[in-house]
């Protein structure tokens, strides 16, 4: 098993280009299913969920061809073979239920296993299901499957009863199919949804208001194959600012979008981060010790539960008492065990966690629970005294592009190891 190795008290200094977002591409992947051609899709990162989808949707029939190098993927969807995803391939990533509202949309039926994926709380299916019951769908879990049939959606308008990335996403997917026009009240505002309707309408899908908490879908007969570039993975770009913050340094990160970090540029300015911004770039400078901020996670466009664990580090080494309130997943504390084997003040007490900040962390052996704790141990890991090791990075591998790669190149020392035990 890979781990990292990670010897603290190195500035950041340098340049680092953006990879396409996990949250965008995924859903986009799955949205190959709609379309009875090819989808020709650039600016794909190198991730391990990314391999996951294309095995995923290979089982289907769905032929792909990738250039992870080049972050290509041609997908061709003309011979779906199979509507099922089986548990095998589910079990490991959450985001493979967006393969269930495509399916039910074109072929009129599905079966697709409950979602596995990181441990960070409780992430129920239940909105996708009411969405598509709304459509029309007939749904029933058998043995831990979801089994969905429609001879064809008909347009609704939902209301979801909380804000719903995936959610929003799946039933969007399938409302492109339906029978008329669809209607979602409540939805989510994420860029990534914004980035999913802007690839259906590129496909030929009739898709209004993505990116407010209304969109309104009218129903094609069929889409067609085309062309789309992911967007820029917001959340990646803000792993590496609260590392420079964190460790001080310079860094400007290249093929990215600022328009869509807003709350987390508020934070890190108000933690002392310099930033400068321009259409496709931002530079952060750190020269002193990070001040400790409070945050909220909130769905978007508030501060982003997928950046906590690392503004978490951020605040460990700052100066002063930073809280810390976690409203999205009522698990995503994990990682504080680990941060306190590295000598981190952590209180917490049900979703709020009290972060002291000192001067200096101390190296040691510490274990990744899910992908963004694995990213906030990294940082933690940059400015502790001595050296880090950080077990399981195969969560890190399923949401960052090479991640110790980007950051040795700007002057951490950091290293993918195997150790003895593992021979």
């Amino acid at each position: 098993m890979d781990k990292l190795l990670i010897h603290g008290g190195r500035r950041l200094q340098g340049e680092v280009r953006i990879s396409g977002a996990k949250n965008a591409a995924l859903p986009i992947l799955c949205a190959g299913l709609l379309v009875p051609g090819t989808l020709e899709l650039s600016n794909v990162p190198q991730l391990h969920d990314v391999g996951t989808t294309l095995k995923l949707l290979d089982r289907m029939g769905v032929k792909s061809t990738r250039d992870a190098a080049a972050g290509t993927v041609t997908l061709d969807g003309s011979s779906v073979t199979s509507t099922e995803a089986a548990y095998d391939l589910v079990k490991t990533m959450r985001a493979s239920i967006l393969v269930l509202g495509p399916l039910v949309a074109r072929f009129g039926e599905a079966r697709v296993s409950l979602p596995g994926g990181c441990a960070i709380g409780q992430r129920p299916v239940d909105q996708h299901i009411k969405g598509l019951q709304a459509l029309g769908a007939r749904i029933d879990i058998e043995h831990g499957y979801v089994v969905a049939r429609a001879s064809r959606l008909k347009g609704t308008r939902i209301v979801t009863d909380m804000v719903t990335v995936t959610g929003t996403e799946n039933l969007m997917m399938a409302a492109t199919l339906a029978e008329g026009e669809t209607v979602i009240e409540n939805a989510a505002r994420e860029p990534e949804v914004v980035d999913l309707a802007r690839a259906l309408i590129a496909l030929g899908a009739r898709i209004h208001g993505a990116g407010t908490d209304r969109i309104v879908i009218e129903g094609v007969d069929a889409l067609h194959g085309g062309a789309y570039r992911v967007m820029s993975d917001r959340i990646e770009a803000g792993t590496f600012l609260c590392a420079v913050a964190a460790a001080g340094g310079d860094l400007r990160l290249t093929h990215c979008e600022p328009d869509t970090l807003d709350a987390t540029l508020d934070k890190l300015r108000e933690a002392g981060l310099r930033i400068e911004c321009g259409p496709d770039w931002i530079r952060g400078t750190m020269d002193g010790r990070p001040k400790s901020v409070n945050v909220r996670t909130a769905p978007y466009p508030g501060f982003a539960t997928d950046m906590q664990a690392q503004m978490m580090a951020v605040n460990c080494v700052a100066d002063g008492t930073g809280v810390i309130t976690e409203t999205i997943f009522e698990n995503r504390f994990m990682h504080v065990q680990e941060m306190r084997r590295l000598g981190a003040e952590i209180d917490t007490e049900g979703t709020t966690a009290v972060v002291r900040g000192k001067r200096g962390l101390s190296g040691a052996i510490v274990m990744a629970t899910d992908l963004r704790a694995s990213a906030g141990l990294v940082i933690a890991g940059l400015v502790a005294d001595g050296d880090t090791l950080v077990d399981r990075v195969y969560h890190l591998d399923r949401g960052y592009d090479r991640m110790e790669r980007k950051l040795a190149a700007v002057g951490a020392s950091i290293e993918r190891v195997r150790t003895v035990d593992d021979a």
